[in-house]
């Protein structure tokens, strides 16, 4: 009953309807009986929502890479989710199937195929012909997330797989909407309509608060919450920068389960928490066990800002680096042109100079860029790769130092956390 809600509108219409109810003298006795069967009937009815124990207690456990490439007819042998298998055929004969859905926490995967009409195929050009905008039902409205599939040998049928954000368990039947786009140009909706049934979805076999952070350079990372289940593990955390936006890369976390490290699928940026401050998501793969000992979140590399104190001299420039912290720069070149000066400057691919912030120092005075190319490629030719820039200044004195308050790198931090584990599911 902790996992599930009845809907906000309920207390009202409950209310409402009690109210139009005349008031009667009662025996005292069948009240009783009335109140006892009301509450009974109360826990039947959510308790018919909860998601149930599954068979991926001792049972086949898959990998993500198993649940995306099986067609859902093997995925069912295991006992996974509900077969759903309604169609929709197109206009020009291809059929679009949705073979089954499987459902928990972390969200739903919806197994589908399309099929062409008998005499044709896939083509090159057909591989993003077909797609999903939506999932829609009671209490539920998702887009859609992630998706993959693979085209059979004739190329004449498509299997695949998509996740969508969470489901309500109140939600009886549920709508996904396909699109293809035409010949035309123009973008065709299909709609198909299923019934779902919350109760051949799974349960989840962790859902803990974290509420857990690490600093970093400018703010903090938290991390909120975990949520495991049979088909995915998902974590999700907010940022809080120092200057309120969402940093430049994403957190670089690792999951640890007994100490093995859990393979990483994707991370997902949100929106504004009702704090403002930016969300973030990351999901991993299905927990490798069920006799869980020890879990930990690892903040293996996130955005870092090293101040730099000193001027950086121009005066003899090469192709030696200049060590700042535990980064380092390279003066290339220092060329006059016409307009004034370019410095070519190298550096990693993600440590990022602020143009608007660079100054050059000439003549005694300070001379801000003028003007910044795009990055290109220097080839170290010994597998290293770093990349250099040309920030022009428009001054008739020799440039005699760089002068910048500080860069964002890519920072290695290695802060682990722990997860407790007081409420396993």
């Amino acid at each position: 009953m902790t996992i599930v809600q009845a809907p906000l509108e309920l207390e009202d219409k409950l209310r409402s309807a009690l109210a139009q109810v005349p008031t009667k003298k009662r025996n005292t006795n069948r009240a009783k009986i009335w109140a006892t069967s009301a509450v009974a009937a109360m826990l039947l009815v959510v308790g018919s929502y909860q998601y149930p124990a599954f068979a991926y207690y001792g049972g086949k456990i898959f990998n993500k890479t198993e649940l995306n490439t099986l067609s859902f007819t093997e995925v069912a042998e295991q006992g996974y989710g509900q077969t759903v298998n309604k169609s929709k055929r197109l206009d020009d004969g291809t059929i679009i199937t949705i073979n089954g859905v499987i459902a928990d926490d972390t969200g739903l995967l919806m197994f589908y195929t399309i099929d062409r009409p008998t005499g044709s195929i896939f083509n090159e050009n057909e591989s993003f012909r077909y797609n999903v905008s939506k999932l829609e039902g009671f209490m539920t409205d998702t887009e859609m997330k992630e998706g993959s599939g693979n085209h059979s040998k004739d190329e004449t049928h498509f299997q695949g797989v998509y996740k969508f954000g969470e489901v309500s368990p109140f939600a009886k039947n549920l709508t996904v909407t396909f699109t293809e786009w035409l010949d035309n140009g123009e973008l065709a909706s299909y709609p198909i309509s299923f019934k779902f049934q919350a109760n051949k979805a799974m349960k989840n076999l962790l859902k803990e608060d974290i509420s857990k952070s690490v600093s970093v350079d400018e703010g903090i990372v938290h991390y909120d919450s975990i949520t495991a289940s049979p088909t995915s593990t998902i974590v999700k955390g907010h940022y809080e920068m120092a200057n309120g936006e969402y940093p430049r890369f994403q957190a670089d976390t690792k999951l640890l389960v007994n100490g093995t490290e859990v393979n990483t699928w994707s991370m997902r940026s949100n929106h504004f928490n009702g704090k403002g401050f930016p969300e973030f998501e990351i999901e991993f793969d299905v927990l490798p066990t069920d006799k869980l000992e020890t879990i930990e979140l690892v903040l293996n590399n996130f955005v870092g800002y090293q101040k730099v104190d000193a001027p950086i001299s121009l005066a003899t420039p090469s192709d030696l680096s200049i060590v700042i912290g535990n980064e380092k720069l390279w003066i290339r070149s220092v060329t006059k042109t016409d307009a004034g000066y370019d410095i070519v400057i190298a550096r990693k691919q993600f440590t990022i100079l602020e143009p608007e912030k660079l100054l050059v120092q000439a003549g005694g005075i300070q001379v801000p860029v003028s003007s910044v190319t795009t990055p290109e490629p220097w080839d170290l030719k010994n597998g290293n790769i770093l990349w250099e820039q040309t920030f022009s200044v428009e001054t008739k004195d020799e440039p005699e130092y760089l002068m910048l308050d500080g860069f964002h790198y890519y920072k290695k931090y290695d802060q682990t956390i722990s997860i407790p584990l007081g409420k396993k599911q």
